[in-house]
């Protein structure tokens, strides 16, 4: 065992008593070492109710024959960080997460990890770190928040508060039910109740194979969870005693197949950043081609929110990820689980208990998958769109830019009126570099969407789209503008044409045009050049490839 490092042999006595001083017994030194990487914390709801995983999850280590050492890594609430500086912080949380379970794991020599998490760069954080190690690991993600629910109408996160926002703002609904709204939407602990990126990754980890079956879509709260988290506590030990590694469950194979049910259920865009960076720690390039190439092929058969108006608790009663499985069956590749059974017998043995919530792939609700990689003269790297989200009307669009250095000034913009019907808003300098961070845009598209604009304008970014974010917005556009890119050149007035179908993004601009401007840029000072953000954008690398660390040459 690799834990035999820290506790074989004369030369480790002082080892063996720092173990037997944190109550680890003689019998216990000799049985494998499980970490449980545990995101407990207060500040994100997703997480708050994690103590009692951890003690089932400690239950079935024990049951398998394994000693558990719980050690704690932190978390970011996207939603409370989101409209201020705090959302800088998000994403690059992600690569402390990896650094931190893989510091932890290696110091101590752990010899299987449960990776117990939920909310939308932890999961991802978890994963890389599982991907590098390469060692036995299953995630464990702590369930989807149950749906609010206000005189009889159920209620999500995203559009009974972010996008309430912009109504209230229009004088559409009372302060008195703004105020309703906000203590409703979020009625207990989970991640929120959409395809937002919480549940898209916990759905994408359980279809490559690193999570039990059922796990994704388990309620938060639920003994369902409770006793998923202790099976996985006890098949984490099983995993060690056979030597199953991370990367013999995600293969090639097992990421295609979590891009898959990622389309098939109009999933976050934010996959197209975490995708590739877990691959890229497991040895194996996936580029955004990738993407469109499999949504292309993949019908979207959920129809949840952000785009459709079921929630996370009606995929879980259809037959949760099993059942999606089961329906993608002819366009899944085989590949091992650390269920045991492989990916297809898992999806054979699937029940699937309603035929609206998981649609059959000829009464799909769209022919093509949730998300789009547009190119052009204004994003020649690419850019992605959540098409599943966008009403047909607006899958062709042209109008007149309007230009924003930064989310603030555009939130102000929206919420004074600014922003009319047949604009394209264009926010950057928010990119992985120019944010620094790559901030998520959920407030000013919430408020766009609550004043009734979302389907008369569009909304580009160098940035990122929260998972819950609806109609034509088109994000992660590289290059950045920090770099140089094309949006980073583009005036008030310059007329942008968005054709999602042929997968176009251009600024009707000469190339001559392009040039000229580009000889008279100038690279914007960081406003954030000190601590960890500071170091993030000297090392981080474009949306395109999944915005991974760079060593310097």
């Amino acid at each position: 065992m690799r834990s035999d490092k820290t506790k074989k042999g004369m030369e480790r006595a002082a080892s063996r008593s720092l173990l037997y001083a944190t109550g680890v017994t003689r019998s216990g030194l000799n049985k494998p070492f499980i970490g449980i990487a545990d995101s407990t914390t207060d500040l994100i709801p997703g997480h708050v109710h994690m103590a009692r995983l951890v003690r089932q999850i400690d239950r079935g280590i024990h049951t398998g024959g394994g000693t558990a050492f719980r050690f704690g890594i932190p978390g970011i609430c996207d939603g409370i960080a989101m409209g201020h500086v705090g959302m800088f912080y998000s994403l690059p949380s992600r690569e402390l997460i990896a650094d931190m379970v893989e510091d932890i794991t290696q110091a101590h020599q752990l010899d299987g990890l449960v990776l117990l998490t939920n909310c939308d760069k932890i999961t991802p954080g978890m994963l890389m770190a599982a991907a590098r190690l390469d060692i036995p690991a299953i995630v464990l993600t702590a369930g989807p928040m149950h749906s609010g629910n206000l005189r009889g109408r159920r209620l999500s996160m995203v559009r009974d508060t972010f996008e309430a926002v912009g109504r209230r703002q229009a004088g559409k609904i009372s302060e008195a039910e703004f105020q309703e709204l906000t203590m409703a939407a979020c009625p207990n602990c989970g991640a929120c109740q959409g395809v937002y990126t919480a549940n898209t990754m916990a759905c994408v980890t359980e279809a490559m194979g690193m999570s039990l079956a059922g796990c994704a879509t388990g309620l938060a709260g639920f003994a369902k969870k409770e006793r998923l988290a202790c099976e996985t506590g006890e098949r984490i030990v099983t995993l060690v005693k056979k030597n199953v590694t991370a990367r013999d469950i995600m293969t090639r194979a097992a990421f295609e197949n979590g891009i898959t049910v990622d389309m098939a259920l109009g999933g976050s865009t934010n996959t197209a950043l975490h995708i590739p960076a877990i691959a890229h720690e497991a040895g194996i390039e996936i580029d955004l081609d990738l993407f469109d190439r499999i949504a292309r092929r993949t019908p979207h058969i959920t129809n949840i929110r952000p785009g459709g108006e079921h929630f996370m608790e009606d995929l879980e009663y259809a037959g949760g990820i099993p059942a999606v499985l089961r329906r993608l069956l002819g366009k899944l590749k085989d590949s091992p689980t650390v269920t045991g059974p492989s990916i297809k017998q898992i999806a054979r043995a699937a029940e699937i208990m309603n035929d609206d919530v998981i649609r059959p792939l000829k009464r799909a609700y769209h022919k093509e998958g949730g998300i789009a990689v547009l190119r052009g003269n204004l994003a020649p790297d690419g850019s992605v769109v959540k098409q599943s989200a966008v009403v047909k009307k607006m899958m062709t669009f042209t109008g007149k830019a309007v230009c924003f250095d930064g989310e603030t000034p555009a939130m102000k913009a929206i919420l004074a009126g600014k922003v009319k019907p047949g604009m394209v808003v264009v926010v950057r300098y928010c990119g992985p570099k120019g944010g620094p961070g790559m901030p998520e845009m959920l407030s000013p598209t919430g408020a766009i969407a609550g004043l009734g604009l979302s389907e008369k304008v569009a909304m580009l970014t160098d940035g990122r789209f929260s998972g819950g974010t609806r109609g034509l917005c088109i994000g992660h556009i590289s290059p950045e503008a920090a770099e140089g890119g094309p949006i980073g050149l583009v005036k008030n007035g310059d007329v942008i044409t968005i054709d999602v179908p042929k997968r176009k993004l251009d600024v009707k601009l000469s190339d001559a045009e392009l040039e000229a401007r580009r000889k008279r840029w100038r690279p914007r000072a960081p406003h954030i050049k000190t601590g960890y953000l500071s170091r993030y954008a000297h090392l981080v690398t474009s949306a395109s490839t999944g915005a991974v660390f760079k060593l310097p040459e």
